[in-house]
């Protein structure tokens, strides 16, 4: 029996789709994120599909979600910005999918959610959201149940798709 759209769990597992997020150091000076986005701006295989700020008196911390992760790697590098990295899941959000109702399948498993931020450059239009969860795989695994749709790198935009 075969399940269209629906992954293969294997006895190793489900690996839901993830994207890598960047969490980037900046110091709190006048101009330092301008010149963080035009570094990505100025590389034509690399847009920034989402960003979100978390600003201290004297630092700030920016998370990117990018549509190329290697090709952001290297900018990062290039220009000597220190970052990590990690994996986080991207939901679209439509039809009786909604934000509250992610909320509630996470709860049931009472798992938490560290961060979420929205996707400014979606695929389909779709409200859409990034997450960072105690538990990767629990949560992929229980949103496809319940027919959220998880995105990959894949599945973001690309230079001159002109979606957005």
């Amino acid at each position: 029996m075969s399940q269209v759209g629906m992954p293969l769990e294997t006895a190793h597992g489900y690996s839901p789709p993830c994207v890598r997020q960047f969490s980037v150091f900046l110091d709190n000076k006048v101009g330092k994120l301008l010149d963080l986005v035009q570094c990505f701006e100025e590389h034509p295989q690399c847009q920034l599909c989402s960003i979100s700020v978390h600003e201290a008196s004297d630092h700030a911390v920016i998370r990117l979600l990018p549509n190329a992760s290697n090709a952001a790697r290297e900018i990062l590098k290039r220009v000597g910005q220190p970052f990590t990295e990690r994996d986080i899941l991207v939901v679209e959000l439509r039809g009786n999918h909604t934000l509250s109702s992610l909320c509630l399948t996470l709860l049931g498993a009472e798992l938490n959610i560290h961060f979420a931020y929205p996707v400014l450059l979606r695929p389909n239009g779709s409200p859409t959201i990034a997450l960072s969860v105690d538990d990767l795989m629990l949560a992929g695994q229980l949103l496809r149940r319940k027919g959220f749709r998880l995105l990959g790198e894949a599945d973001l935009p690309t230079p001159g798709c002109g979606i957005g």
